[in-house]
């Protein structure tokens, strides 16, 4: 074997064609004529060697080829594909978690489920109240993050409540009615000897609430086997809603009515301590009225006033008119210095805390000051006296008045046809959830195995 044989070998992917061989280009004839010369015919010879000896190689390869060839393993042509036992399996699981659960759910939604009727009822609790600050105070609070609840809210929760199932049960016997095709129809039934608090799980079933907190709008429906069943405790609902309105109404009536009571008989004892203690101050200092006296002294100061000026000028008068040691002259200086003396004695009564006055030894500025002080309370007291009764006259009206009712925008509905159990949306929620939890079951077995 050449060198050259392997490389082509490795280089082809398969057996190789090298074509036909290149014949040899015979010797050309020689041309006659004036100086020209016929070549030797030893030259044709080394290029047909070179093509015998490109030739074996060739050939060479082509069996290393065919030998590698030999070599390789043949892999086997795939059989058609066939039911094994992991997939009779699972199709054994299928049947058995979706397909025989599912007949079930239809046989027992068509076959065996009884009729049953709605009723709807749609209200809400109006307000006499005027809502437009409290509406503000409210937006305030719960930007705030304060929450408050409301008269829907608590009648929402109410209706759902055992107190609200007790009493519907008074008015209509729900076992009685609800228990009449058990246990035949066990799923949407009750058994006879239900406890209240059974009871009360099934009424939750019964009775559907829909609630807009936005909006205060509360709509229920009922659902029973007959549609006058249905109404009956539509309508038990909505008369039991509005009796709980009314004792909530009334209850804040009476809390009212008493915080304005309590207000009121405070602010009257306030009034009597400010009312007494005026008046011993007036029995202590023999003074009614400090003002009124203010108003005397006042006036005395204007009269001595007066009475210096008209001393003043009789003085003047009798200057130009008498000799310097007149008799008149003197008395008329002695009355302008007693007139004097006297005003800055009255002065000194209205601004020394030295002076006595009112025969108690009490300087006149202190009793002044107390006196304001007294009264100032006696009217703050008057004010909130009479704050205070407007207060309880309200809450008297407010009492007299509903401020607070049931306002039924939906009354209690009477069924022509039976709507529920919806078989068909219940079928399809059925097939669903079991095609769901049969799938990832599966894949969770299948999990597990792989990594096992």
């Amino acid at each position: 074997m050449t060198k050259e044989g392997p490389a082509v070998a490795a280089i082809s992917p398969g057996p190789q064609n090298p074509g036909p061989a290149p014949q040899a280009v015979p010797p050309a004839a020689p041309e006659s004529g004036p100086g020209r010369t016929a070549k030797p015919a030893a030259k044709a010879e080394p290029e047909a060697g070179k093509l015998k000896q490109w030739r074996r190689r060739a050939q060479a390869a082509e069996a290393e080829l065919e030998a590698l060839r030999a070599q390789q393993p043949a892999f086997p042509v795939a059989r058609p594909a066939q039911m094994k036992q992991r997939h009779w399996g699972l199709l054994a699981s299928f049947a058995a978690l979706v397909l025989a659960p599912l007949a079930a759910a239809v046989f027992y939604l068509f076959a065996v489920a009884e009729d049953q009727y709605a009723s709807t009822a749609g209200f809400t609790v109006r307000s006499q109240e005027s809502s437009g600050a409290s509406d503000l105070l409210g937006g305030l609070a719960s930007f705030a993050g304060a929450s408050t609840a409301s008269d829907g809210d608590i009648l929402y929760e109410f209706i759902q409540s055992q107190e609200m199932a007790g009493a519907v049960n008074a008015r209509v016997d729900l076992r009685a009615h609800y228990s009449q095709h058990w246990p035949g129809d066990w799923a949407f039934s009750i058994w006879p000897d239900a406890t209240l608090e059974e009871l009360v799980w099934f009424w939750q079933r019964i009775a559907r609430i829909s609630y807009d907190s936005s909006s205060g709008l509360t709509e229920v429906q009922v659902t029973a086997y007959d549609p006058e069943t249905a109404r009956a405790i539509t309508r038990a609902i909505v008369e039991e809603s509005q009796i709980r309105i009314n004792a909530l109404n009334d209850q804040a009536h009476a809390d009212a009515m008493r915080y304005a009571e309590a207000d009121l008989a405070e602010a009257l004892e306030r009034l009597k301590r400010a009312r007494e203690a005026l008046t011993r101050f007036r029995t202590r200092t023999r003074i009614v009225d400090p003002e009124a006296d203010i108003q005397g002294r006042m006036g005395v100061m204007n009269n001595l006033q007066e009475q210096l000026a008209e001393a003043l000028i009789e003085y003047d008068l009798l200057t130009g008119t008498v000799a310097e040691g007149d008799v008149r002259l003197k008395k008329a200086l002695q009355q302008i210095d007693v007139i004097r003396a006297r005003i800055d004695i009255e002065r000194q009564t209205f601004a020394s805390s030295n002076t006595d006055t009112g025969g108690v030894g009490e300087d006149y500025p202190s009793l002044i000051s107390e006196y304001e002080r007294l009264t100032v309370d006696r009217e703050f007291a008057e004010e909130t006296y009479r704050a205070a009764l407007a207060a309880l006259e309200l809450a008297r009206d407010e009492a007299a008045r509903q401020s607070r009712y049931l306002a039924t925008y939906i009354t209690p509905t009477l069924a022509e046809e039976a709507e529920y159990p919806r078989r068909f949306v219940m079928t399809g929620l059925a097939g669903l959830f079991l095609l769901l939890g049969w799938s990832i079951g599966t894949l969770i077995y299948y999990s597990i195995r792989d990594r096992s």
